[in-house]
């Protein structure tokens, strides 16, 4: 990844969440799009549902005590959750500065001012040292990597050797193939992977609810950010049929390290 391509990408994430920050209005759509799914506290744009977060959960297997990243943490709601859940520490990783200060915001909401903290850094360059967390998640934001392989060898990097990532994925037919692929070119083990068949219904809802509604998000986020939104949504419907969507788990490969 470049540093132009990494400063692009900021910029349009900080527009994206500086944006979305300042009105309820989006927050209310995603959580009619997913309906009791929703989890509230955790406040995603993203796919990520209670079904994600307890299978987040069941996929890492960290003992309390112990460190979970959330790589392309976004604004911190679903790190937060699971560190909370697994009472663990926590550092998220966004490339956007807004992003970041926002989730840095949140930790009091979730009792973990003293467990957790959020740093600037890309998919493929986190920034974090070898082995110091104990299991990674990534949720909805790979598909962002300039270079998948390279962002799942820094976050096989990144985690201890018998480590878990967990991560959303989607795409079209084939999918799980690449994701195989990809897992192997990084040095990483597939451990499980399930289908998410409810996920590209939920998308469709959401895009459908944002055409309805055009007139209050340009109101609420601005007439830049309604428009990326709209646009997404008439790219992105049509192609819905054919989407596929998953929840991979992987593993570095090696024994636990004593921490």
């Amino acid at each position: 990844m470049t540093v132009e391509r990494d400063q692009v990408l900021a910029a349009h994430f900080d527009a994206f969440h500086l944006a979305r920050d300042r009105s309820p209005l989006v927050s209310a759509l995603y959580a009619d799009a997913m309906g009791d799914g929703y989890p509230v506290d955790v406040a995603p744009y993203s796919s990520c549902d209670w079904t994600v977060l307890g299978a987040l959960v069941a996929g890492l297997r960290v003992r309390p005590g112990g460190v979970v990243a959330d790589v392309g943490c976004g604004t911190g709601g679903a790190g937060l959750w699971l560190a909370r859940a697994l009472q663990a520490g926590l550092v998220g990783v966004d490339v956007s500065p807004a992003a970041v200060r926002i989730a840095s915001a949140r930790r009091a909401r979730f009792g973990m001012t003293g467990r957790a903290r959020f740093t600037v850094g890309t998919l493929e360059a986190t920034g974090l040292p070898d082995g110091s967390v104990d299991g990674v998640v990534c949720v909805d934001a790979l598909a962002n990597a300039g270079d998948r392989v390279q962002a799942l060898a820094e976050m096989r990097r990144i985690v201890q050797p018998g480590g878990r990532l967990v991560m959303t994925r989607a795409g079209t037919g084939g999918l799980r193939d690449r994701v195989v692929e990809q897992a192997a070119a990084a040095g990483l083990d597939v451990e499980d992977v399930q289908k998410r068949p409810d996920e590209p219904a939920m998308w469709g809802r959401l895009y459908r609810l944002w055409r309805a509604r055009a007139g209050e998000l340009r109101e609420a986020v601005g007439e830049d950010q309604a428009a990326g939104m709209l646009r997404e949504a008439e790219r992105m419907l049509p192609r819905l049929e054919g989407r596929v969507a998953l929840l991979v788990t992987l593993r570095r490969p090696g024994p636990p390290v004593a921490r």
